[in-house]
């Protein structure tokens, strides 16, 4: 383990240890810490922004330990090297690591020997970690990578929906959400779920200009996938190419060999030391190629890197976007292409339909809750079920305010001293899933519009990630077709209130030639007509009569 750096430092020496002499914070990481003492922050900056020295200069300038809540083993891995390299005291308790070296740096933690915990969301709800880290004297949680408390936190991540209590359970610790995008309704998403305390949202300009994008449309998939092995050949540098099954990757990879263009495999299904050994290998520049699921990504900081093609599109923006991101971090020219077809969307919606926990789990686990308050442990003992489907219901049970958490125990709510019927619960829940995946269908069309679109590429998609961006880019295929049109003189502009007559209030994410897309709070995103819905009446702006 590294020396220990005295603490509390000065701002001035806490970023000379970290950056470096002479160094300076960035916009983005200056914001951050500005109000950081005071305040939780979800910190939206694009990727290179320096987000890890962030809570690395706030380590230092505490007295206090800082637990990083952290998804990917990969990721914590490069965490932990960045950190020790900066001078603090780091180190993991996950799955990677013997059950004797867990214990070892949950000792540390609670003895002051550490400045940095990382562990992923599973980690930290566990009774055995719980119980030790709520002995140390934690001063910040940062959850990296936050948009995972949306794209995850419905099925996938189930523990990332009880990150919040956790923090509670910790005396109350400042929090820091990181992310490098996220449109509104994903920041709306993260401040929830994390229950962030009066907040400050800080989002910083998303763009990377140096990245070319475009986006080509097939009739099949042997066409789709062609074109993309023909892109990866012809394109020379460091590349990643995005499949979205396991059995797509190997077909893709197959078809790159066989043209004479060799790739590493990255998918899920590879047992842990194959997908470690196929990571390290791209990271050290001994492959220049790797085919993968979106599995492939976070810790991958590869500087390098020239073109990231998607062959299918993926199941949000905000996903893509962050796959993006992984194209040309040192600032040289890089391009991005989506490869489709109009059938993908369909695989789309499917992938993104989750199921949910089942109506007998949920009414197992609230009647367990219900007959007698008790941890998750005693309450997976004594229902029978899951630690991840447990995870899963009491997320929705938490959701839907039948059940509370404190202090790792979970208590039945009883508002005004009556309990609602456990039939009443089980809709509650069923409406609100049906909501989530109506938000859901929503983003699978945003990147169906984003695909579609004949504007400008850049400006559509900053402005459907929340940003406002009215100027044509000039590096996109629509910018080089000469399709993208100016809308300086449209009736509406992204950021803009609306009211529908059936949708009720709306905020403008972005305006096309003769297409406006809204997103409404129970609706999810809509791309409308214009014209027809401004004419007809069906929208208008807030203020006008």
């Amino acid at each position: 383990m590294s020396t220990a750096t005295a603490r509390p430092l000065g701002l001035d020496d806490a970023v000379r240890t970290v950056l470096g002499e002479g160094a300076r914070l960035r916009e983005a990481q200056t914001d951050a810490l500005a109000g950081l003492a005071e305040a939780d922050t979800l910190l939206v900056a694009r990727s290179g922004a320096g987000k890890t020295a962030v809570y690395a200069v706030a380590t230092l300038m505490s007295d206090r330990l800082t637990v990083v809540v952290s998804p990917l083993l990969a990721l914590q891995r490069d965490q932990l090297d960045s950190l020790r390299g900066s001078g603090l005291r780091a180190a993991a308790v996950s799955s990677a690591v013997t059950p004797k070296r867990q214990r070892e740096a949950l000792a540390d933690a609670v003895e002051g020997r550490l400045d940095v915990l990382l562990l992923a969301p599973e980690q930290l709800v566990r009774p055995a970690v719980a119980d030790e880290l709520a002995r140390a004297r934690v001063g910040l949680v940062v959850v990296d990578e936050a948009h995972c408390v949306s794209e995850w936190g419905h099925d996938f991540r189930p523990d990332y929906l009880h990150v919040g209590s956790a923090v509670e359970r910790l005396g109350g610790p400042r929090v820091l959400a990181v992310t490098a995008t996220a449109s509104a309704q994903v920041r709306e998403e993260v401040v929830d779920r994390l229950r962030l305390r009066s907040p400050r949202v800080l989002v910083h300009d998303a763009d990377r200009p140096n990245i070319w994008l475009g986006a080509r449309a097939s009739a099949s998939d042997a066409e789709r996938d062609a074109a993309v092995v023909e892109a990866a050949v012809a394109t020379d540098g460091a590349g990643i190419v995005y499949a979205r099954t396991h059995r797509h990757v190997e077909e893709l990879a197959a078809a790159l060999a066989e043209a004479g263009r060799p790739a590493l495999v990255y998918h899920a299904g590879l047992a842990g030391k194959a997908r470690a050994e196929a990571q390290d290998q791209f990271l050290r520049g001994d492959a220049d190629l790797v085919v993968a699921t979106s599995a492939f990504g976070m810790g991958v900081d590869r500087p390098d890197v020239r073109f990231v093609l998607h062959s299918g599109p993926p199941t949000s923006l905000d996903a893509y976007y962050q796959e993006v991101g992984r194209a040309g971090r040192d600032e040289e020219p890089a391009l991005a292409v989506l490869f489709y077809r109009p059938d993908d969307f369909g695989l789309n919606h499917y992938l993104r339909s989750g199921g949910g926990s089942r109506p007998e789990t949920l009414r197992a686990v609230l009647s367990a809750v219900r007959d007698r308050p008790g941890t998750r442990e005693e309450l997976a003992e004594r229902t029978g079920v899951a630690p991840r489907s447990l995870s899963r219901a009491l997320g929705a049970l938490v959701r839907a305010g039948a059940v509370e958490e404190h202090d790792g125990v979970l208590h039945p709510e009883e508002r005004e001293g009556r309990q609602r019927a456990v039939n009443r619960v089980l809709a509650d829940i069923a409406a609100e899933r049906e909501h989530a995946q109506a938000m859901d269908r929503s983003r699978v069309e945003l990147v169906r519009t984003y695909a579609d679109t004949g504007d400008c590429r850049r400006r559509l998609l900053l402005e459907l990630l929340g940003e406002v961006h009215p100027e044509r880019c000039g590096a996109c295929d629509s910018c080089d077709a000469g399709t993208s049109v100016d809308v300086d003189d449209a009736p509406l502009h992204a950021g803009e209130q609306v009211e529908h007559t059936r949708w009720g209030p709306g905020t403008v994410s972005v305006v096309e030639a003769d297409k406006v897309t809204v997103l409404f709070e129970e609706r999810g995103y809509v791309t409308l007509d214009t014209a027809i819905a401004l004419d007809g009446g069906l929208l208008t702006p807030v203020g006008e009569a």
